[in-house]
């Protein structure tokens, strides 16, 4: 019985997205695309914000949609888009994600040790290309930037791009956060080509800047609350002290982060690196909360202790302040953690974590978002804008953080 493979999905945020044709729906089908359903976009965030549970999965179908609405736009506009890009360009974005490991950016180098999520997400869509014969060869082109038409890839990854817009009103509406709220219709519209780089319309310039601020909102109210930093820390530190125990004995877990806690170094060329995507592609947010729990009793006080925090929603204090915290400060907090749990300085380490979180709305360091009058003339958004000043947006604001036992006694 052959398959119906013209499928509609119901999303809250656009309404209904369609799987445009087979190959799309063969590579959403494929457990390395479903094991996105199992990996949350925000992380931890849904320790401040109940319903922030949405995944990467509906995030990379609400890209897609997106990507396919803006070459849509442009091709009403006159530009020349070929069947083949607009395939290409739906499925580099469709996977653009494909690589993310479990909660995301938060454990990014903590269980995959030496490759970036690009990194994966590109051997990923390289063993789609083998699965299909070579029909992701231009998408593979695009998603790397070595394409002729360079605005296709800046649709995926750039200052003002789908991605972007997508997560960011994703984000806003599981969060309750409504500042986050783009226009994306309105932003899509006002796209052009220029030089073959993409240019948003002087008209739509407010909605540029809307966009700007709604990122710096979201930052600092969603993606760095102090509250979600401190769960996230504590993840990493769980894992962090996991893989030194692995040296020792086993922890009980699921083959495939078993086999990424006993790799201890970075992977390389010595290693069968499909072997290594394969068990990555076994992994999801379950497995490190599945061991989280396994570990709620484990024999090591440091571990077990994280664990149970984190799962008891019982999470450290933080502090955070615009300068470093000075030396003896945190020296001061570790020998007090170390007393009070009756730990060496280094076990009580794992319960001390420092970190440093800093954003940039706009960054003039990178490829600009251009605005184009009618005159033909550009400008960089951070010189156009009239209504906000813009280069503050671009400049980064940077936190330092502790974080501690609540009880600790000081």
């Amino acid at each position: 019985m052959e398959t119906n493979k013209k499928k509609i999905v119901n999303d809250p945020i656009y309404g209904f997205v369609n799987i445009p044709d087979e190959l799309h729906f063969d590579i959403i089908e494929h457990p390395y695309f479903q094991r996105l359903r199992r990996i949350k976009q925000v992380s931890m965030t849904n320790m401040v914000y109940p319903s922030a549970n949405h995944t990467r999965f509906a995030h990379s179908l609400g890209a897609m949609h997106l990507m396919r609405r803006a070459i849509q736009l442009l091709r009403g506009k006159g530009y020349d888009i070929s069947e083949q890009e607009l395939e290409a360009v739906s499925l580099a974005i469709l996977l653009h994600d494909s690589g993310h490991g479990p909660f995301s950016h938060t454990l990014e180098s903590s269980i995959v040790k030496g490759i970036s999520h690009e990194d994966l997400s590109l051997m990923i869509m390289r063993r789609f290309n083998e699965l299909h014969d070579g029909k992701l060869d231009l998408a593979i082109k695009i998603f790397m930037g070595e394409y002729e038409k360079g605005f296709l890839s800046k649709l995926i990854s750039s200052q003002l791009d789908v991605d972007r817009i997508d997560y960011l009103n994703r984000d806003s509406f599981f969060t309750g956060v409504a500042e986050g709220n783009v226009n994306a219709e309105r932003l899509l519209d006002m796209m052009e080509v220029v030089g073959n780089e993409l240019a948003i319309e002087a008209k739509g310039i407010y909605s540029v800047e809307s966009f700007l601020v709604s990122r710096r909102i979201m930052y600092w109210q969603v993606y760095m609350h102090k509250t979600v930093l401190s769960a996230e820390y504590m993840l990493r530190e769980i894992l962090k002290r996991a893989r030194l125990i692995s040296r020792h004995r086993d922890l009980p877990a699921t083959p495939a982060l078993s086999f990424f806690l006993k790799h201890q170094d970075d992977f390389g060329p010595n290693d069968d690196m499909n072997h290594v995507l394969g068990m990555f592609c076994q992994l999801d947010d379950y497995d490190v909360m599945t061991a989280v729990k396994l570990w709620y009793n484990d024999e090591d006080f440091v571990l077990r202790e994280l664990c149970r925090r984190l799962l008891d929603r019982n999470l450290f204090r933080i502090e955070i302040s615009k300068e470093p915290f000075a030396p003896d400060y945190i020296d001061g907090i570790l020998h007090a953690i170390a007393a009070q749990f009756k730990l060496s300085l280094y076990d009580a380490s794992f319960l001390l974590l420092q970190g440093v979180s800093s954003n940039h709305a706009y960054q003039l360091n990178k490829p600009a978002i251009n605005i184009l009058y009618r005159d033909g003339s550009i400008k960089d958004i951070s010189e156009a804008s009239d209504q906000l000043n813009i280069s503050v947006l671009s400049h980064p604001v940077v936190k330092y953080f502790i974080c501690y036992p609540k009880e600790l006694e000081r």
